[in-house]
């Protein structure tokens, strides 16, 4: 290599790189040679000019000088190598030891871009009088026709000069990719003004060097360049290396990337179908990795694995409900409450219910009228959705109430207060009802003969669908029996035996046919529901 890359604790303000031939014998000979003028633009050396007396061109800065050794000065020159196409200009340092250099690259001042493509590299870039690179295919011809000493001068940013040879210097072709061939034995002080880079190191004003242990890195800027990883290398104790030589390297097809685990750290690839972490420098994967029925594989707070759907805990791939599915957990208790709860497949989070103990308990509320200061008369969305108070009058939601019937089998019980304070209910051993799709049909059956109501109202309203203000579903081709009642309902064609959405006030109340004391003798309702045992 050729060191470009080394650094000098104080920084660098100038770098030339020289080409030195070992011998001054010319291998070419002839009778005459043409004049050479220097373009350096000072103003003696361009009023200067040369006859040879061979014809051919100087292969190179030492060449030129052998032609008139008294009067050469540093500058630029015209040469052209064995084999080059065409004559081409080079900058020739007559000054330092006995001349004769060809620079190939000077560096100033940091005006000229360096940070450049292949062909820019190839065909040569900046201007000889200051910053530059030669070429590298004109620096391949010139190399392989002699045997070349190699000379690098740098000065330091304190002003403190110093340069270092090596004894031969040679690089190969384009189709070797400008191989560089040899550098020979090297001679200098260079140690006592350098920190030599490590193996695999490179110099770079910007650290960004993760550990196979700790792969992250934050990135940090100097004005002082340091040796560094680069791309695609971490440290392994003093050593840089490919990452995918670190004990805990993944190599991930799914994510087109591997990936270096740090010490404890844990990966789950993008589809969340393996899981692997790092533990004492030893990677470990489970490819059995799966997510939960009741969990999702997706990224919070940066970080991608299972996750548990909301209503449930664990560690998304066990997965158990947090909050119950409805009251039934409750049968037995002593008191009344208010719970939140969340029905098996209900991803809109959990709701608050009122957990009634009737009757042993476990009962779920889901309609209550207690007095007209919350009007029934409403649409079919009021009605999907909830609306009231869970603890006064309420509608739990027609959305929320089919949730809850399709994940068990429940039974229904009516609770009545007569406008005289008694107490009555009626009670059936199955009910639920449909999805939108089905507009909600209802099924109700299994009336309880002990039931104290006195009849049951319900059996002439199982099988319908529901309607509302704003949709006609009953049967009814005639009359839009939730609109003439000034109510929302499971109608069938006239029959309407119970209906205990209707208004307070009216010639249309709160009705159940054969109701104790009439039929509109009903001062407040409960309906609700319960697993059935």
């Amino acid at each position: 290599m050729l060191y470009l890359f080394r650094r000098h604790r104080g920084g660098l303000t100038s770098l030339f790189l020289i080409i030195f031939i070992s011998s001054s014998v010319s291998s070419q000979g002839g009778p005459e040679r043409q004049r050479r003028v220097n373009d350096h633009g000072d103003q003696t050396l361009t009023s200067s000019f040369f006859f040879y007396q061979r014809a051919e061109y100087p292969r190179d800065c030492h060449e030129v000088l052998s032609q008139c050794p008294s009067s050469i000065n540093d500058g630029v020159y015209v040469i052209k190598p064995d084999g080059y196409p065409e004559p081409f200009k080079v900058y020739c340092n007559n000054s330092l030891g006995d001349g004769g250099w060809t620079v190939i690259q000077r560096r100033q001042d940091s005006s000229i871009n360096f940070n450049r493509t292949w062909d820019d590299y190839e065909n040569g870039f900046g201007f000889l009088s200051h910053e530059f690179w030669l070429g590298n295919e004109k620096i391949s011809y010139i190399t392989n026709q002699k045997k070349y000493q190699l000379r690098m001068d740098l000065t330091t940013a304190t002003g403190i000069s110093f340069f270092v040879t090596y004894e031969t210097f040679r690089i190969s072709d384009s189709f070797s990719h400008y191989k560089l061939v040899s550098t020979g034995e090297y001679t200098g002080a260079a140690d006592t003004y350098f920190d030599w880079c490590s193996t695999n190191k490179v110099l770079n004003r910007c650290k960004c060097e993760g550990s196979c242990a700790d792969p992250t890195c934050t990135e940090s800027c100097s004005r002082t360049p340091t040796c560094v990883c680069p791309d695609g290398f971490l440290m392994d104790g003093k050593d840089c290396i490919p990452r995918d030589n670190c004990s805990c390297f993944i190599e991930e097809a799914e994510n087109g990337q591997g990936v270096v685990l740090a010490e404890g750290e844990v990966y789950v690839n993008p589809s969340c179908t393996k899981r692997c972490s790092c533990n004492s420098g030893l990677l470990s994967c489970d490819d059995t990795y799966r997510c939960s029925p009741n969990g999702n594989c997706e990224e919070r707070q940066s970080i991608l694995q299972c996750y548990c759907n909301t209503g449930y805990t664990g560690d998304g791939v066990e997965c158990t409900q947090s909050t119950s599915v409805d009251c039934g957990r409750l049968r037995g208790a002593t008191s009344d409450s208010i719970q939140n709860i969340q029905p098996a497949g209900w991803t809109d989070g959990p709701f608050q219910v009122t957990c009634d103990v009737t009757d042993g308990g476990g009962w779920l509320v889901f309609q209550r009228r207690v007095d007209s200061s919350v009007d029934f008369f409403l649409y079919w969305d009021d009605y999907k959705d909830t609306f009231g108070d869970v603890d006064g009058n309420f509608w739990l939601g027609n959305d929320k109430l089919a949730a809850l019937t399709s994940q068990t089998q429940y039974e229904l019980r009516i609770d009545f207060v007569s406008k005289s304070g008694e107490h009555y209910y009626a009670k059936y051993s199955s009910f639920s009802v449909g999805n939108e799709a089905t507009n909600y049909l209802l099924s109700v059956s299994g009336y309880d003969s002990s039931s104290t109501v006195g009849y049951d109202a319900m059996d002439y309203h199982n099988g319908q669908e529901f309607s509302t203000r704003d949709r006609d579903n009953d049967d009814n081709s005639n009359y839009h029996l939730a609109r003439y009642y000034k109510s929302a309902w499971w109608y069938a064609y006239y029959y309407y035996y119970g209906d205990l959405n209707r208004r307070y006030t009216g010639s249309y109340k709160i009705y159940w046919y054969n109701f104790p004391g009439g039929h509109y003798n009903i001062r407040s309702t409960e309906m609700k529901i319960r697993p059935r045992t």
